[in-house]
């Protein structure tokens, strides 16, 4: 089985993810990874949208599956399979706020229990921090809680990202902006980067 990495938007596909998808014969994803490889899905070959996530694990050998992104980020790299890498929503929203990969360090709240003490710790120690989340991510709680730690930092929230709608608000902990739906959101020093 493959695990192969979509990129985060149109036109992120790696030319080892194209061969990856040309030389499928079965291929699972979800809505959003299959629209992204659609072209080069050969003919003849059997697509799947992803249904039951716990199934993957049972898929035969000749399988490949579609991971939007990178699948070592927050993605299915879980699974016992030859990972193909991808472009990864961090690898996007360090590029657009030119902030070196280097300092960030990534989190996710996506489908998981929000975590502010380890958000404070990244970035007390001068890191930037990169968040996944969904609608269930408190992020005025979260910061708030920054505030009430003496953490005021400058907050992105990225949506779309490498998509012609793609989304870059910025704003600050003290008056962070909204977080709808699955986000990417970047907390740090940023202004002086920009």
């Amino acid at each position: 089985m493959k695990v192969v990495g979509v990129g985060a938007g149109p036109g992120m596909l790696t030319r080892e993810a194209m061969d990856a998808v040309r030389g499928a014969s079965l291929i699972y994803g979800s809505r959003r990874s299959i629209e992204l490889v659609q072209e080069h899905i050969p003919p003849g070959c059997t697509v799947k949208v992803i249904e039951d996530y716990k199934a993957l694990r049972t898929l035969p050998g000749e399988a490949v599956v579609l991971s939007t992104g990178d699948p070592m980020l927050s993605g299915l790299g879980y699974l016992e399979a030859e990972i193909v890498p991808g472009i990864s929503s961090m690898q996007v929203a360090c590029a657009r706020l030119r902030i070196s990969q280097l300092r960030v360090v990534p989190i996710t709240f996506h489908g998981r229990r929000m975590d502010p003490e380890a958000v404070a710790f990244e970035l007390s120690r001068g890191r930037f921090v990169f968040l996944l989340t969904d609608d269930s991510t408190d992020m005025a709680g979260l910061c708030s809680y920054l505030e009430s730690r003496g953490l005021r930092r400058e907050v992105a929230v990225m949506t779309d990202l490498g998509y012609p709608q793609e989304r870059i608000v910025l704003k600050s902990t003290s008056d962070p902006p909204l977080a709808v739906g699955l986000s990417c959101v970047m907390i740090g020093e940023l202004s002086p980067r920009r």
